[in-house]
């Protein structure tokens, strides 16, 4: 007989894939993730909307308890692995069994492995359900295609929204709107369920309310828990894009997919944005670039350290790279960028590590999820192999060039700007015609010098300190001329000049 199931409230992804899991009949499944609780909770959840008929009760199993109902009395004589299975299997009616570590009476006794095995046989179709949770991976050959095997992804926004509300009730907080709690939700994405309880509570301790005041204590905890892994590396740093001197064919280009990019559910996959490869001289504004396209897309940015990846202190480097790039996919949407994409990522020897990574990266650019935009920066852009540059892989290829003098002009009021300094106290365009070949940061440069030129001898900064502090600068053009002549010549057929045309500068 078929029970017929209840009208579903919204579901969480997690609670959504165990419930179609218990429906389709299987009897075990394992689940790796340290999140218990949360297991927990979701079996609960799932318990409660599996029948129409009657909740289905939880029972939970563990070394130092046995098996308890509910979080009941614990049932005697079921602290034994072997017993436990026993109990299971005498018990008569529909429950979802959740054994808690279980991976280790699996590893040390055959008995425990061939008594599960029995259990698959008893369990099916009987409503009865086995869940293993372990942070480890162990499943034994014996058992392996009886069992679905989960990895428990981060919470979605609707695990992460409820988490608020329960949050607020708790500590007493006023009443926020769904806009605000799915904002809040959207800075969490990425953490688990505790993780992101402890950041609500800080924030709730930084300010008694939740709202759009709690974003910058939320987002503070989530890069210490980001940032602690090494491999990816959540910037805060906010960058307008009003603060990129020049490049105005890039920005433009920006403008353009950022719309594609915000309605990217309703559109087609071919046409949503992937990313864009920026590549070109050091020093010429690619990482900052990257940084406005995060605050113009309105999106956490993060960045994958290839160094870390291949430093081994993540275990193998393809392991710690598909890791970090499944982790990002629970992100989503974000920024995600590849700094100096063509020291970590290349196509190397194909049975090789770098070339087995390179052929993860360019099927994961195929399929990854669409609400993240990859950006990549390279400057040895010689090193890239044409399968990264083709069409396809990224929406476009970008070079970026020395700024033209009109460009020198901007990033100079930039930074005087920056600096609270009164640009038109200057000449402008007579120190743009000096800083010819210049990069963007060697302007940055010059204006920093002359600041402090100018604080030593206690004045403002005047046109004398800024042509000064320039005259005792030697611009890569001048010490790096034939590096640069190549990476000019190599980009010429194949990117698009993040600057227009140049007729002069």
């Amino acid at each position: 007989m078929k029970d017929s199931a209840k009208p579903q409230p919204v579901e969480s992804r997690a609670a959504k894939t165990l419930r179609e899991i218990f429906q389709s009949g299987r009897p075990l499944t394992y689940i790796r993730s340290a999140e218990e609780q949360r297991i927990g909770r979701l079996l609960r959840e799932v318990g409660r909307a599996l029948y129409a008929s009657t909740p289905v009760p939880v029972w939970t199993w563990s070394l130092t308890q046995g098996l308890l109902r509910d979080d009941a009395v614990a049932q005697a004589g079921t602290l034994d692995p072997r017993e436990a299975l026993d109990f299971i299997a005498a018990h008569k009616d529909a429950a979802i069994f959740h054994l808690k570590d279980f991976h280790e009476p699996l590893r040390e006794s055959p008995e425990v492995r061939r008594r599960l095995r029995d259990l698959y046989e008893s369990c099916l179709d009987q409503r009865k359900f086995i869940v293993i949770s372990s942070p480890v991976r162990f499943v034994p050959e014996e058992i392996e295609r009886d069992i679905v095997y989960l990895e428990l992804r981060p919470p979605d926004l609707i695990e992460l929204v409820e988490l608020l509300r329960i949050e607020a009730r708790r500590l007493s907080a006023p009443d926020v709107s769904e806009e605000t709690l799915y904002q809040l939700a959207r800075a969490l994405q990425g953490v688990t369920l505790q993780e992101a309880r402890h950041a609500v509570r800080r924030a709730l301790a930084v300010s008694p309310t939740l709202g759009p005041e709690s974003l910058p204590a939320l987002l503070e905890e989530k890069r210490l828990l980001v940032n602690r892994g090494g491999v990816i590396e959540f910037i805060a740093d906010s960058t307008s894009i009003g603060e990129v001197g020049g490049l105005e064919k890039l920005k433009q280009w920006l403008l353009e997919r950022r719309k594609l990019f915000q309605l990217r559910e309703s559109l087609s996959t071919d046409i949503v944005p992937k990313g864009v490869l920026v590549m070109g001289i050091p020093g010429c504004g690619k990482s900052l670039c990257i940084k406005a396209i995060s605050s113009h897309f309105e999106l956490p940015l993060y960045r994958i350290d290839m160094i870390e990846v291949f430093s081994g202190r993540h275990g193998e480097p393809e392991g710690a790279f598909v890791q970090a790039c499944k982790t990002l996919e629970d992100m989503a949407p974000a920024v995600v960028w590849f700094d100096e994409i063509e020291m970590g990522i290349t196509s190397g020897d194909p049975g090789g590590e770098q070339g087995r990574i390179f052929a993860f990266f360019l099927t994961w650019m195929q399929e990854k999820a669409r609400g993240l935009f990859v950006a990549a920066t390279a400057n040895r852009i010689d090193l890239l192999p044409a399968e990264m540059i083709r069409k396809g892989r990224f929406d476009e290829v970008f070079f970026v060039d020395l700024p033209l003098v009109a460009e020198r002009i901007e990033i100079l009021k930039i930074h005087l700007g920056r600096r609270e300094i009164d640009a038109s106290k200057f000449d402008l365009e007579r120190l743009a015609d000096f800083m010819k070949g210049w990069t963007g940061a060697e302007i940055e440069q010059t204006v920093v010098s002359a600041l402090i030129r100018a604080r030593l001898k206690d004045h403002e900064v005047t046109e004398q300190d800024l042509f000064l502090a320039a005259g005792e600068l030697v611009p890569l053009a001048r010490t790096m001329k034939e590096q640069i002549n190549h990476i000019r010549a190599w980009a010429f057929e194949r990117a698009v000049r993040a600057s227009p045309i140049p007729s002069g500068g």
